[in-house]
């Protein structure tokens, strides 16, 4: 495939986007993509810091894209997990993947957890499902709003859009002091896009 014709499927990664080194998993990722006629769609933020939200949610399918796409342009996302699985035999591996382990306990807030990550690290972008279960919700977790405003990030929306085999980036958020405006402005954004077995409303 040509030049011109791979950029229309892969954006441009800016040069403030964490990136992880040149691998064999990005060729691999890359021609996954192609053969399987998937895309990608919109424009990446040249920003270090921001929180990524994910939706419609409705398959593991979405998983495996979202790593493809991950991989495919190299970029260094990452996402919460129990600080269990950070650690034993598959530590390296989930670790490796972009998993930032955190304490659920009572005790701990997860929020406060975040902000820290954030704080200590010069460039760290943070996946995130906002519908929290691949079923339909009425109302989306909102974590994610709380963790980009501790950690004064913005938010960028990606969505899934099956009919198209397209893994698109919206706009970048920057979040108000009200979170119900914001979630209303997200959550509309989201109504055209559908999912492998839904769409968000």
């Amino acid at each position: 495939m040509n030049r011109d014709a791979n950029a229309a499927i892969f954006p441009t990664v800016p040069p403030q986007a964490p990136q992880l080194p040149p691998s064999f998993r990005g060729w691999l990722c890359r021609t996954l993509l192609r053969l399987t006629g998937w895309r990608v769609a919109g424009t990446l933020p040249d920003v270090p810091k921001l929180v990524i939200i994910g939706a419609p949610h409705s398959s593991n399918w979405d998983g495996v894209w979202s790593l493809a796409f991950k991989v495919a342009l190299r970029l260094d996302i990452h996402f919460i997990i129990k600080q269990d699985y950070t650690k034993g035999l598959l530590g390296p591996l989930v670790r490796g993947l972009g998993g930032i382990g955190i304490d659920r306990n009572a005790a701990h807030d997860v929020v406060s957890q975040m902000r820290q990550q954030f704080a200590k690290r010069d460039k760290l972008w943070l996946g995130i499902t906002p519908e929290g279960t691949r079923k339909k919700v009425k109302k989306w977790k909102s974590g994610f709003w709380h963790i980009a405003r501790a950690a004064n990030v913005p938010v960028q929306l990606l969505y899934f859009h099956y009919p198209e085999k397209t893994i698109g980036l919206g706009p970048l958020i920057e979040l108000s002091d009200d979170l119900d405006a914001d979630m209303a402005r997200i959550r509309e954004y989201y109504v055209p896009f559908q999912g492998k077995n839904r769409g968000t409303v």
